[in-house]
């Protein structure tokens, strides 16, 4: 039977639509409402099971974290000085759940299942949900492709942006297909679609629809106001064509006016939650970790799309191919070239500024995923040159691409195997287990530190370490009375008005030149024998402009002090991957209830990884 060349393209659309579906029921979750997908959901039920936005019965909601370990700590919302709880993320992506969470809950009950926003009907619409918009999402590529190409160029970007990319991961694979960056993959395909039809037809309905999409992509993470620069820069690459876009603007400001309004009034909605929650318009809800965020003039772009660790190119490298199209793009299609290669510059810019860069365990830059959607014209238009041209080139670029296509889906296995690590990547043993089927223990020691592990298991492998004193503070020139024993000259007294001792503060840069170490405080406290229970506790941490984070302490209770002595109490700690290499660390004790204990002797150790030989 013949196949038409029209229908090429549909049948790998097909084809793809049953992978995601088999893929998903195939690696189905434990859990999908999970870590940061809890964190966008949460405004569901709390809102509509237990209309309790502000979390003021934060038990219950604790209650049901622990029920269902939705997240190993509770990190997605955090209190606000006037009592209410504030949600990390803004609502773009609650919006989007809501077909699946109300059917969800409309059917729960009826099938036996607690009707709690978090049992199995809500988790599995959540699942069938996330493969719909996949599907939807693929298929409005596709027929942005057969807007600039041919079925057969269609068909070869199709699969190639798909098969060749992480695409694969975070649409059919652990529930990854509710995390942000797949919804985010259909609303970028719909923006530039309907941004091409609207430039087509200037009709109202396409441009209420390009509004909405645009709308729920900003609500969804802010920084993706950058989608606005598609229809702002479609049909435009040099001046006349600026001009022409200023004309027509203003002969379409109804619908222009309209399309503002839209954006708008869907970005309103969190700035009134802030508002009723916060007393602020805008409030910036990722201050609760100071240790993560926005560092504009200290973009990692190298690391984003070089480094072993989770370098672009080194685990996408079909995007290389994507980026040389973008000079056929500008030569055979301008209207598009422009709006396309700002956005890739400035999305890349946004990505790389955020302080941890890496985007937690994922296999490639996730954050790219949206962004895929523009990056399939210009490999577009690539792979058409390469279809005109002689049968040697056409030749090595299937090769290529065949090449590409199996050491994707290859390093994917070995994510999935555990071979390949979603956040601890290094060049040593990136090269070790390329192309391999198995890894050893030994070779996993070239992967950068496992800081999970040790937050559990605390300073363990000592022996592959050497340490060195780096201060000492000894309080010899403190005043004191004969409360205790003379330990040296002098020692620190902390009381009710006195609360905290003296701190050891130094910047990460002066602590190591590597990616980690281990501080190791060790400090003398005397509670004398006729005092209460006193509560204090011996912390570390980091301060970044001033607000600490990693913040550690060992208190009181857990250290079985005998009183009337002198104890030594060792602290050891493990540095974070800091945000910013000045980020100072501090050390100190916190005489929390008042009662009074001495301090003398605060020393300060650094343990640095000793290099060994990795052939």
């Amino acid at each position: 039977m013949k196949i038409s060349k029209a229908r090429i393209s549909l049948f790998a659309f097909v084809f793809i639509s049953f992978y995601v579906i088999f893929s998903n029921f195939k690696f189905f979750p434990h859990q999908i409402i999970c870590y940061d997908v809890y964190g966008y959901y949460m405004y569901l039920p709390q809102k509509f099971i237990y209309n309790d936005i502000p979390l003021q019965n934060v038990e219950q909601t604790k209650a049901l974290l622990e029920k269902y370990e939705n997240s190993s700590t509770f990190y997605q919302a955090f209190p606000h000085e006037n009592g209410n709880y504030i949600y990390k993320y803004s609502m773009g992506l609650a919006i989007m759940y809501s077909p699946a969470f109300f059917t969800a809950h409309a059917l729960s009950s009826a099938f036996g299942y607690p009707a709690d926003g978090y049992s199995y009907p809500y988790q599995l619409a959540l699942l069938i949900w996330g493969i719909i918009l996949s599907i939807i999402a693929i298929w409005i590529l596709r027929k942005i492709l057969l807007h600039f190409f041919n079925d057969i160029t269609t068909t070869i970007t199709l699969i190639l942006i798909v098969a060749a990319t992480n695409i694969p991961i975070h649409t059919a694979m652990y529930g990854q297909n509710a995390m942000s960056h797949n919804y985010l993959l259909l609303l970028y395909a719909l923006a530039i679609w309907f941004t091409i039809k609207w430039h087509e037809n200037k009709k109202i309905s396409q441009i209420i629809i390009l509004g909405i999409v645009s709308g729920l992509a900003i609500l969804s993470r802010p920084t993706e106001i950058i989608i606005l620069l598609f229809p702002a820069l479609w049909n435009v690459y040099n001046f006349k064509t600026l001009k022409d876009k200023f004309v027509l603007v203003w002969s379409k400001k109804f619908q222009i006016i309209l399309f503002s309004f839209i954006i708008i009034a869907i970005g309103l909605s969190q700035v009134i939650y802030w508002k009723i929650y916060t007393g602020e318009f805008l409030y910036y809800s990722y201050k609760a970790n100071p240790g993560e965020g926005l560092e504009f003039f200290r973009p990692y772009i190298y690391e984003v799309l070089f480094s072993f660790r989770k370098g672009l190119f080194i685990y996408t490298p079909i995007v290389v191919f994507a980026l040389f199209g973008l000079i056929i793009l500008w030569k055979k299609h301008k209207k598009s070239a422009l709006a396309i290669t700002i956005y890739l510059i400035v999305n890349l810019y946004i990505i790389s500024c955020w302080s941890t860069w890496w985007y937690a365990n994922s296999y490639s830059q996730r954050s790219f995923i949206p962004a895929l959607i523009a990056l399939s014209i210009p490999l577009g238009f690539l792979i058409k040159r390469i279809i005109e041209s002689k049968a040697l080139i056409k030749i090595i670029f299937t090769i290529i691409g065949t090449l590409l296509i199996f050491l994707n889906i290859f390093q994917i296995w070995q994510f999935h195997n555990g071979i390949l690590d979603g956040e601890r990547m290094t060049k040593e043993y990136y090269l070790k287990i390329f192309l391999k089927t198995n890894v050893d223990e030994a070779d996993k020691k070239l992967l950068l530190i496992d800081r999970s592990y040790y937050n559990i298991n605390n300073f363990d492998n000592e022996a592959e370490y050497t340490g060195h004193t780096i201060s000492t503070l000894d309080f010899e020139e403190s005043n004191i009375d004969s409360i205790a024993p003379l330990h040296g000259l002098s020692y620190c007294i902390l009381d009710s008005i006195d609360t905290y001792s003296p701190k050891f503060e130094a910047r990460h840069s002066e602590l190591t030149k590597k990616d980690h170490a281990w501080v190791r405080a060790t400090i003398d406290i005397y509670v004398p024998k006729s005092n209460r229970e006193p509560h204090f506790a011996f912390v570390i941490h980091f301060t970044h402009k001033g607000a600490a984070y990693q913040y550690r302490s060992m208190e009181s209770g857990e250290l079985n002090l005998e009183k009337g002595k002198w104890n030594s109490v060792q602290f050891d700690y493990l540095t974070p991957e800091v945000r910013e290499k000045s980020d100072s660390i501090r050390t100190l004790v916190w005489n929390i209830n008042g009662e009074t204990i001495l301090v003398d002797n605060l020393n300060i150790e650094i343990f640095e990884k000793v290099e060994t030989d990795t052939k």
